[in-house]
């Protein structure tokens, strides 16, 4: 198991930024961690990389015990931070020679590296010459230059152009075969192209746990519908198979039904049967987003 975590309680003062949190990881796992702004997530990732102490509870990387050898679990660990750190007078290749010398890299490492993150043109250049794409992928570059087994990327698309996203979430998913991804973001499209699973937190608790593939199996489905009056909710419950629903304005109806058959025509029949007529029917398919905002809001 390359990343256990297990009852981690992480408070600044009187605020609970994490509050139990459990989970574990093994390798050749792609995982998306997400949650709103504040929600713990990279006081979760400076935990695990030893930077961040908590008050109670364990952080496992390799089977070494990050509270306890910081050090030795940091060799095992690559780290890109939100706020990306580095040195901008420096040119590319001799950051890259700098970070190498730390972990003790073979040079031959160093242009490899810089080939796989796509940086061989850039390479001669001043960091602060680079573009906020370009600088990503110089952070990117140090994070997996001394070939960590597990990789802790917190936004590590900020600042991307569409051609650069494909060409890091590429990156990202040829990482992910033999090593163990764990990274933030707030683009949900980006999990669901690389990652095999999705962690949601709130408020510092975990509320969602889940596969990828279970999530895309969901036969539910949520139907938008506005009446042309204001309706209450023991008619909706008339409806067959439905799950929730919630009246989002007063005549606008969010219902969310278990079944593979389209519901629309039901709330056609259900919508004739008394008296109603529809202004708006629309679908929403039950995916990443949808979930994200049910379960956040």
């Amino acid at each position: 198991m390359s990343i256990k975590v297990a009852s981690i309680t992480k408070t600044y003062k009187t605020q609970k930024a994490l509050n139990n949190i459990s989970f574990s990881a093994d390798k050749g796992q792609i995982i998306g961690f997400l949650g709103p702004n504040g929600a713990g997530k990279s006081t979760m990732m400076k935990i695990l990389t030893g930077f961040v102490k908590p008050n109670s509870g364990e952080v496992l990387v390799d089977d070494i015990d990050v509270l306890q050898n910081p050090l030795a679990a940091q060799k095992t660990i690559g780290y890109l931070p939100e706020h990306n750190p580095l040195y901008s007078d420096m040119y590319v290749r001799e950051y890259l020679q700098f970070q190498a010398a730390i972990f003790k890299v073979d040079k031959n490492q160093i242009e490899a590296c810089i080939k796989k993150v796509g940086l061989t043109a850039e390479a001669h250049k001043k960091i602060h010459q680079l573009s906020k794409g370009y600088q990503q992928r110089v952070g990117l570059a140090a994070a997996i230059l001394h070939n960590p087994s597990v990789l802790i990327l917190d936004e590590p698309t900020t600042g991307l152009d569409p051609n650069q996203l494909i060409e890091i979430r590429a990156l990202i998913s040829e990482l992910g075969k033999e090593k163990t991804v764990l990274f933030s973001t707030h683009i949900m499209q980006e999990v669901e192209a690389v990652c095999d699973r999705v962690i949601i937190i709130k408020k510092g608790e975990i509320l969602v746990d889940k596969n990828l593939a279970d999530l895309k199996e969901n036969k539910q489905q949520t139907i938008i519908v506005t009446f042309d009056y204001k309706i209450e909710e023991q008619f909706i419950n008339r409806l067959p198979n439905v799950v929730s629903y919630k009246n989002n304005y007063d005549n606008t109806w969010y219902i969310t039904f278990e079944s593979e058959e389209d519901m629309r025509s039901k709330i056609f029949d259900f919508a004739q049967e008394n008296g109603l007529k529809i202004l708006g029917l629309n679908t929403e398919n039950k995916n990443l987003e949808t979930l994200f905002r049910e379960v956040t809001q």
